[in-house]
């Protein structure tokens, strides 16, 4: 099953090579929500390449699959991406133009609409 998040690029970690030829390459996005969290994401083989048109501080959407595993009696989660893109509109490599803002400026928040008088015909009329 296919998983997608939004959010700041904070960290790109090394490339990391295996001695069997295997190689990965790890990043960290701050999701977008009300308490943002710090999401490690794992690039492999020749997805790895895809990392280096971004820039730390640039807002990305990530495609990515869950992947769990056992070994020695232990339970591993990595989260594999397969896909990446810059999602503000700005080209691949271009800092975001709200680099560091994890909160929208009022500005671009739209107030909310009036709620209608109530009526004085019928005191129980509930809108169910």
């Amino acid at each position: 099953m296919a998983y997608e998040m939004k959010g700041t690029l904070i960290k790109m970690m090394d490339r990391q090579d295996f001695p069997s030829g295997f190689y990965k390459r790890d990043f960290v996005v701050r999701s977008e929500e009300q308490y943002p969290q710090d999401v490690k994401f794992t690039l492999t083989k020749e997805r790895v390449e895809m990392l280096d048109q971004f820039q730390e501080g640039q807002i990305v959407e990530v495609g990515f699959d869950i992947r769990g595993r056992e070994y020695n009696g232990n339970y591993y989660v990595d989260l594999n991406a397969w896909r990446m893109k810059a999602a503000d509109g700005a080209a691949p490599g271009a800092p975001a133009a709200s680099e560091g803002a994890t909160a929208p400026a009022m500005a671009d928040v739209k107030p909310m609409a009036a709620a209608p008088e109530p009526s004085n015909e019928d005191p129980d009329d509930l809108p169910f």
